[in-house]
């Protein structure tokens, strides 16, 4: 039986991850979601090993594989697009490596399906500062971007650039997907803030986010410049460009 919930998980060259997280989402007891693996032409097998899983459990779990590293961001696009075409009603975005807790998609989920949010957010931070086995200037760094954020934005989200992200269909229908224009780090405060100006509600989960302790990680420099430059275009743009923040049914389930 199809669900009504999918998660959409990037991958780059996560042969260490893809086998173990899949599974980890498919035996969640209390809510099922189907998989959507957004493969960047990795070297390693990552797309094999989902192949194999797709014909070991059919109808759970999909696939898309694009050409090389077209960037995280897109990869979302690419995956909401799909996800709103196939009619599902909560879409979620994850990590491939285990520092979004499975576990945690249940009640992200349910903050959307029944405790009225729109966009559900895992955070680190709602609740002090809830990561391990980071450096702890990678924290402050993390922490205080934040915050820059917050002040430049006005949004009331305490974890501003988090990846753990539950939308109602509603929301991506609402945004122009195609007008999404950040493809790192800012890509996640971009979406939240365009939500945040549209007036949909977004609720914070507390989540213990891990570091990866498999594979390699992507971040990198000019992800964080993208960060830091960008929001201050986003404030620029809904002081100037108030058309792009106004709700409508025009994007996503029919473009792409």
């Amino acid at each position: 039986m199809k669900s009504d919930s999918v998660v959409i998980i990037p991958t780059y060259n996560e042969k260490e991850n893809i086998s173990n997280i899949i599974h980890a989402v498919l035996g969640l007891e209390g809510h099922q979601f189907d998989v959507l693996v957004i493969d960047d032409n990795s070297k390693d097998g990552t797309g094999a090993i989902v192949n194999g899983l797709i014909a070991e459990i059919p109808g759970r779990i999909n696939i898309i594989k694009r050409p090389g590293k077209l960037g995280l961001g897109t990869a979302y696009i690419t995956g909401f697009k799909w996800a709103l075409q196939q009619g599902y009603d909560f879409i979620i975005e994850m990590d491939a490596d285990f520092s979004h807790p499975p576990k945690d998609l249940i009640p992200m989920q349910r903050a959307c399906a029944s405790e009225g949010a729109d966009v559900a957010v895992g955070s680190r931070y709602v609740t002090g500062v809830n990561v391990v086995n980071w450096p702890m200037g990678r924290v402050l760094m993390s922490y205080y971007a934040s915050a820059y954020v917050r002040l430049v934005t006005g949004m009331h989200v305490h974890d501003t650039t988090a990846g753990f992200v539950c939308y109602r269909r509603e929301v991506l229908e609402a945004i122009d997907l195609d007008k999404i224009e950040f493809k790192g780090y800012a890509f996640q405060i971009e979406m939240k803030f365009t939500a945040y100006k549209m007036g949909f509600t977004i609720k914070e989960v507390p989540i213990i986010f891990v570091n990866r302790v498999l594979g390699t990680s992507k971040m990198n420099s000019s992800i964080f410049g993208e960060a830091l430059f960008g929001v201050i275009k986003l404030r620029l743009e809904s002081w100037f460009n108030k058309k792009r923040f106004v709700r409508c049914r025009c994007s996503g389930s029919t473009k792409g």
